[in-house]
């Protein structure tokens, strides 16, 4: 099984690094829904396969329906970043934006993912000198139970990393969750990409 310890040096690193992403893709959601983006401190975690959906339960504390987006990335550091937002505040969002047909719902949450991953992993990414390509995003489901966004059963690692940071919307329902799994063999590399972070300090 691969190393997956992180020294507090580079767990702090990794945490103020997350802290400039999610400040970035704050700013831009903030832009977007024209409302003040609260966020969370980044949280991070290493888990074995079989603790996935209890990380999730715990980190979301979410007890209603979802509606989740996931897509792909690949640098020297390979993963998955999943958007996981609150059934009820993607509704308010997207009623917010148009009067429509609730298609537009499906339309907000890819919008909205793709700021949040975009702009997070990009200045993430940028900050360890690494480039970054992205695969397509997919909607996991509309209106899903927690313990449909992932099956662990499927997976193909043993252990990974969960970085997580939310954002809420002052004075409305929307929350979302933004968690990035990154597996084994990339853990290493993203180990040694923070120690080149620090020596450069």
């Amino acid at each position: 099984m691969v190393d997956c310890a992180f020294t507090e040096e580079q767990r702090d690193a990794l945490q103020e690094v997350a802290n400039v992403g999610m400040g970035q893709a704050g700013a831009r959601l903030a832009r977007l829904l024209n409302a003040f983006v609260a966020l969370s401190v980044p949280r991070i975690r290493v888990i074995e396969r079989a603790e996935l959906l209890s990380a999730l339960e715990d980190m979301t504390s979410f007890t209603g329906t979802v509606t989740a987006v996931r897509q792909g990335f690949k640098s020297d550091i390979n993963g998955e970043a999943v958007v996981i937002f609150d059934g009820d505040g993607i509704r308010e969002i997207a009623a917010a934006f148009s009067d429509e047909d609730e298609n537009d719902e499906t339309e907000v949450a890819y919008e909205a993912a793709n700021i949040l991953i975009g702009a997070c992993l990009a200045s993430v990414f940028e900050q360890l000198n690494c480039a970054l390509t992205y695969s397509a995003p997919r909607l996991i489901g509309r209106n899903i139970p927690l313990e449909a966004v992932v099956q662990p059963d499927t997976l193909h690692w043993s252990a990974a990393l969960l970085l997580e940071v939310n954002f809420a919307l002052e004075g409305r329902s929307f929350r979302a969750h933004l968690v990035t799994l990154t597996a084994d063999e990339s853990i290493v590399r993203l180990r040694v990409a923070l120690d080149d972070l620090l020596a450069s300090i």
